[in-house]
């Protein structure tokens, strides 16, 4: 499917990955957070991998910022880079405070085989790919989280103990930000060859794939098997 056929590249690529991403909506870790039920041992072993994750989210968002053709772009994820360090930092501290964990106990918990993951293959197309496939490798964890943010919110249960998490991801000041960022993708495919917008692609279905695990491996509660 080309993107000539669809119109930008975010719409082509949304469509190619249609199924996983309503795999992705309905995994039990969103569905379970959505009714307020979710165990809490598997929401404390999600925010302390998506902590660490967030680090190498921030460095691959700054290498973005020194690929950036552009003055705009450079500003654009340079401030992504900080608000995915600062700002969503602050909201894994009041969870790690609500749930005891300490700075020390969290510098202790290794990264899980689906966060490596994860961290490993961002960094790896930020050091070695162009700017464009760097975008397509980005772009799932905005856009996924925006969609299952709001998706959570309507349906979400009352009282439900994870309503911080719900309203960071379905608020405003979030999905302004994906918009921008897809709006950034969409003006960098625009400019890119067939073989680079197909690149972007595989990029792109291979970080939805690592958000599925990354979700999945929560919920499973998984570590190293050695």
């Amino acid at each position: 499917m080309g993107d000539a056929e669809t119109g930008t590249f975010s719409q082509a690529a949304w469509a190619r990955n249609a199924a996983l991403n309503e795999t992705i909506r309905t995994i039990p870790f969103n569905a379970e957070l959505a009714a307020g039920t979710l165990g809490r041992s598997r929401f404390t072993h999600y925010i302390v991998q998506d902590a660490h994750y967030l680090i190498g989210f921030g460095r691959a968002l700054s290498l973005a910022a020194a690929k950036a053709p552009e003055p705009d772009g450079i500003v654009l994820f340079a401030k992504a880079a900080e608000e995915a360090i600062v700002v969503e930092r602050a909201l894994h501290g009041g969870f790690f405070r609500d749930y005891g964990i300490s700075t020390e106990a969290f510098a202790a918990t290794p990264l899980t085989p689906a966060c490596d993951h994860y961290v490993a293959y961002l960094m790896a197309t930020a050091y070695a790919e162009p700017f464009e496939v760097l975008l397509g490798a980005l772009l799932p964890c905005f856009w996924i989280y925006a969609e299952v943010g709001r998706d959570i919110l309507a349906r979400e249960s009352a009282g439900n103990p994870y309503r911080a998490w719900i309203d960071t991801y379905s608020g405003t000041d979030f999905q302004d930000a994906v918009a921008r960022m897809i709006a950034a993708t969409d003006e960098a495919a625009r400019g890119a060859s067939s073989t680079v917008r197909e690149r972007m692609h595989k990029a792109f279905t291979h970080a939805t794939r690592l958000e599925w695990m990354f979700w999945d491996s929560a919920y499973r509660e998984a570590a190293w098997p050695v």
